[in-house]
């Protein structure tokens, strides 16, 4: 595992505090803090917003190992320029805060070349452009031998963004001159993809993915699969020999097994997707687990939280990833509401309610049998929980839920359903999932201290001509369309939010980061078990007659 030294001598406790969450960020992706300068290393990170002493620079260029310039260091910390001429650059300024996009140099790309090549033409963490809010170092000469790995564009001018000096040995990071652009995703990602390519760590092969169980959802992790670089759609196993056949239509390099135990003995097979009915994900991510393979199970994650643990403790104990498939994170509306909430538009959040449902019989498939899905709570709860869970993150103190059994008898998951959770900091949210409801309650209704969300509902319809030539008409449930959202401020103005277009597959995107580079990713285990504890403890309320419960 490289080991990185820090000489940090930043003025602005801000960003001192950002430079030590990167650090630990770092650590987590294989490369160890190995404490102050001059401390034994394979690398010298020096991140610096004031003057450095001559002989801090010297001790710096003469250790022998490469040396990162990181943010503000060339700009304010070079006094007699030996730092600029080891680097190969000179800088006439910045630029004020913006949106940076950041690309792949126009000199040949040798970051991507280097590191991330996977078998998909190079660039798979790279991308088109990564957006980072910060200042543009602007360069007006390059030195011989520096090697553009990444750069921005101001105005038509082209300037690096990140450089590497073979002959010096210099890393420059010209990012990470305010808080949020030290710890962004998007930044922390290219950083590391900088620190791997100077410190020569190997590309890492494609995540070989396995798929346990071929229904629609299965179908669904597959074309991800084969979508996204850096992972690539090894066996698929369904007990179903016609699902195992479509599935090798679409992917005719993977091999097809018929029993689970077949594919978990697969040494050609790095990651298990578990997409079977929910009391067995447990089971079958554990058998993954202790077959050496990390593990994605579809919603819920178990049907307890003892289960839960169950499975983290042992990824945690083989160094394995175990991920709940939360693809409804980044659905359009929760993300605008999340930005809004992030940006300060609702002020403090301290009431929130979601609503799922309609007038119609459930399916009859397993999702509608309590034993097999865990009850109503664990369908669209796992969907929905999670969403309101991450715009509140306080811990959670109390849960209180009601079932009603009414109407569809045939079925034994809750006819309606409905769970309030309650926060430390005293926000509470309320989760409606209804069959009976003939009239729709708003999709969202998100109260703060300086203003509003409203969710609206839309029906949209899919016109077409039937074989004969008529009018064809298919109208989609409320749920399959995202809502429309309104922002109401406290003067009464009423703003209508746009639905940002989100990465195609980011959950699969971000699992191949995780296991090939160490990044973290937006939805955790732990995030999922929290989510998982909240609709235990909304079962067991409801049967209590609901009484609050605290969840495990």
């Amino acid at each position: 595992m490289p080991v990185l030294s820090w000489l940090v001598s930043l003025r602005d406790p801000a960003l001192a505090g950002a430079v030590a969450d990167l650090r630990a960020v770092l650590a987590g992706a294989g490369l160890r803090d190995g404490g102050s300068f001059p401390a034994p290393a394979d690398a010298v990170v020096v991140w610096a917003d004031g003057p450095l002493s001559e002989a801090a620079v010297e001790a710096v260029l003469a250790a022998g190992r490469p040396v990162v310039l990181a943010g503000p260091t060339l700009d304010t910390a070079d006094v007699d320029g030996a730092l600029a001429e080891a680097a190969g650059l000179r800088g006439s300024g910045r630029t004020p805060v913006h949106d940076v996009r950041v690309r792949a140099s126009t000199d040949g790309a040798p970051l991507a070349a280097h590191v991330l090549d996977h078998g998909h033409g190079g660039g798979a963490h790279l991308g088109d452009h990564t957006h980072v809010g910060d200042r543009v170092l602007l360069v007006d000469k390059i030195g011989d031998g520096v090697e553009q790995l990444l750069a921005a564009r101001v105005g038509l001018a082209e300037h690096p963004v990140a450089t590497w000096r073979p002959v010096t040995g210099v890393l420059t990071w010209a990012l990470g001159t305010v808080p949020a652009a030290v710890t962004s995703r998007g930044a922390v990602r290219l950083l590391l993809l900088a620190l791997r390519h100077v410190l020569a760590v190997p590309a890492p092969r494609p995540v070989r993915v396995g798929l346990l169980g071929y229904g629609a959802i299965g179908h669904e992790h597959s074309r991800a699969v084969r979508a996204v670089p850096g992972l690539e759609l090894a066996a698929v196993c369904d007990v179903s020999p016609g699902r195992v056949e479509a599935a090798l239509e679409h992917a005719p390099q993977a091999r097809g097994h018929s029993t689970p135990q077949d594919l978990l003995a697969d040494d050609g097979v790095d990651l298990v997707v578990v997409s079977t009915p929910p009391a067995s994900h447990a089971p079958w991510s554990l058998a993954a687990l202790e077959a050496g393979k990390h593990v994605v199970v579809e919603k819920p994650f178990a049907i307890s939280t003892q289960e839960a643990d169950a499975v983290l403790a042992v990824a945690a104990e083989r160094g394995l990833v175990a991920a709940c498939y939360q693809n409804r994170r980044f659905d359009p509306d929760h993300v605008a509401i999340r930005s809004a909430v992030d940006a300060g538009l609702l002020g403090t959040v301290f009431h929130i309610e979601a609503f799922v449902g309609g007038y119609g019989h459930p399916c009859n498939l397993w999702h509608s049998d309590a034993e097999v899905s865990g009850g109503a709570f664990y369908d669209w709860g796992a969907h929905v929980l999670d969403q309101l869970l991450d715009l509140v993150p306080d811990d959670v103190v109390a849960v209180t839920a009601v079932e009603h059994k009414l109407v569809w008898l045939d079925v034994t998951n809750a006819d309606h359903s409905r769970v309030t959770v309650s926060f430390a900091g005293g926000a509470e949210a309320t989760f409606v999932y209804s069959d009976l409801a003939a009239a729709l309650k708003p999709r969202w209704y998100v109260l703060g201290t300086r203003g509003a969300v409203v969710g609206h509902w839309r029906t949209e319809r899919v016109l077409s001509r039937s074989d004969i030539g008529t009018l064809s008409e298919d109208v989609l449930a409320p749920a399959d369309s995202p809502p429309l959202l309104d922002l109401h401020d406290a003067a009464g103005s009423v703003t209508r939010l746009a639905t940002p277009g989100t990465r195609p597959y980011r959950f699969h995107a971000e699992l191949a980061e995780q296991i090939q580079l160490g990044t973290a990713p937006t939805v955790s285990g732990a995030q999922s078990r929290r989510v998982l504890a909240v609709m235990e403890a909304a079962s067991r309320s409801a049967a209590q007659g609901s009484a609050p419960v605290v969840p495990l």
